[in-house]
C-alpha cells in the first residue's frame, strides 16, 4: 500500500476546515501510532481533526462504530463532522488523561481497570445488537491476524525459507483451537481494548467517564477478546492478582455465561493475539521502520508463552517445540536488529 502523499494530504485538510467554518485555525500534530491514521488538535477549540486516508483508513467504520458505542450510553468521541470522500473527521477532543498517563503518574490503577472492565459490561450486555453492520470476527479473520507470527516473527528464528514451509502447518493447528470461538457472535469487539486507548473524562459519571478511542476496526465476536487484551496488555504488564481479580469481577456480573466456556475462549483468543501482535511489532520495525514497538517483545512472548499452556493449545505448542526449538527465547539487542537486517 504506498503512503498517502503529504502534501495532498494537508491541501485536504485545509480544504475540510474551510468547509467547517475553521479555516486558518491553529492545529497541532498528535504523536503518530502504528496506523496510518493521524490527529491535529484545534488549538482551543476542544476538537480533533482526524485524518484518515480512505485507501488505507476508511472513515465510515470509525463513524458506525462510534454511534453504537454512544447508543450504549458509553463515551466515544461525538463527530461534529466528517467527509468519507477526503477521509477527514472533527471529533471530540477526550484531552490528555489517557489511561497511560495516568498510570505513569501514579493514578489508582485498580480503579481505572475497573472502570475500564465496568465499560465492557455495559457494551457486552448490549448483545450482539451492538455489533449490528459490523463483519464477524470469523475463521478467516482470525486465521490472517494469526499468520502475522508466521510470516514476520517465526522468519527471525528460522529464516524466510523455512517458516513458508511450516506455514501451512500452523495455521491449520492455530484454525483447529480457533474453531469454536470463530463461530461466536455475542457482542461488538473493539479490538484494541487497552490502555492507551482508553480516557479518563472529568464530570461523567459511571461507565461514561471511560473515554473509548481507536475503535474503527471492530467486529462481532467474543466477549472475551477485549476483556484478555485490556488484561494481557503488550505494552505493560498488569500484577497477576489484579488480572484475577477483575476477571472474576466481570464473570460474577455475568452470571448468565458458562465460565468454562469463556475462559476457553480467553485463552484461545490470547494465544491468537498475543501471536498476532509479535508479528506485528516486527513488521513494524521491518517494513515501517517502527522499531520502538521492539522493546515489548519479550513482555509479548511470555504471554504467548503463557496462553499455549492451556491443554486446548497443546498441538500448536508442540509444533513450535518441534519445528521452531528456539520460539520460547526472546530475541534482543543486537541479535534481534542482526536478525530483521538479514531474513
Amino acid at each position: 500500500m504506498s503512503l498517502p502523499c503529504e502534501t495532498t494530504r494537508a491541501a485536504a485538510r485545509e480544504t475540510f476546515l474551510e468547509s467547517s467554518g475553521l479555516s486558518g485555525a491553529a492545529i497541532t500534530a498528535l504523536p503518530a501510532d502504528a496506523s496510518m491514521r493521524r490527529y491535529f488538535r484545534l488549538d482551543g477549540k476542544g476538537l480533533l481533526l482526524m485524518d484518515s486516508p480512505p485507501g488505507a483508513e476508511p472513515l465510515a467504520p470509525y463513524l458506525q462504530v462510534a454511534q453504537s458505542l454512544r447508543g450504549c450510553g458509553l463515551s466515544a468521541p461525538r463527530v461534529l463532522a466528517a467527509d468519507g470522500e477526503l477521509g477527514l473527521a472533527l471529533v471530540e477532543d477526550f484531552g490528555q488523561a489517557t489511561y497511560t498517563r495516568l498510570l505513569a503518574a501514579g493514578h489508582d490503577e485498580a480503579g481505572l481497570y475497573r472502570l475500564a472492565v465496568d465499560a465492557l459490561l455495559r457494551l457486552h450486555r448490549a448483545g450482539p445488537q451492538a455489533a449490528e453492520g459490523t463483519h464477524a470476527y470469523d475463521a478467516q479473520r482470525l486465521a490472517d491476524e494469526a499468520a502475522l507470527f508466521i510470516d514476520w516473527y517465526a522468519p527471525l528464528l528460522i529464516g524466510a525459507r523455512g517458516a513458508a514451509q511450516l506455514r501451512d502447518a500452523y495455521l491449520d493447528t492455530f484454525a483447529a483451537a480457533c474453531r469454536d470461538v470463530a463461530m461466536c457472535r455475542e457482542v461488538l469487539v473493539l479490538r484494541d481494548y487497552h490502555v492507551d486507548n482508553l480516557m479518563l473524562l472529568e464530570g461523567r459519571e459511571g461507565v461514561a467517564a471511560c473515554g473509548l478511542l481507536d475503535f474503527q476496526d471492530a467486529l462481532c465476536g467474543s466477549p472475551a477478546y477485549d476483556l484478555m487484551s485490556l488484561l494481557e496488555d503488550a505494552r505493560r504488564d498488569v500484577p497477576e492478582a489484579l488480572r484475577a481479580a477483575l476477571l472474576d469481577h466481570y464473570l460474577n456480573l455475568r452470571p448468565e455465561l458458562d465460565r468454562r466456556r469463556f475462559m476457553a475462549d480467553y485463552r484461545v483468543l490470547a494465544a491468537q493475539r498475543h501471536a498476532k501482535v509479535l508479528g506485528i511489532f516486527v513488521r513494524l520495525a521491518r517494513r515501517d521502520g517502527k522499531t520502538g514497538y521492539l522493546a515489548h517483545l519479550p513482555r509479548v512472548l511470555g504471554l504467548f508463552r503463557r496462553a499455549l499452556e492451556d491443554q486446548r493449545l497443546a498441538r500448536l505448542r508442540d509444533l513450535l517445540d518441534a519445528e521452531l526449538p528456539s520460539w520460547r527465547q526472546p530475541l534482543t539487542g543486537e541479535t534481534l536488529v542482526q536478525r530483521l537486517a538479514t531474513y
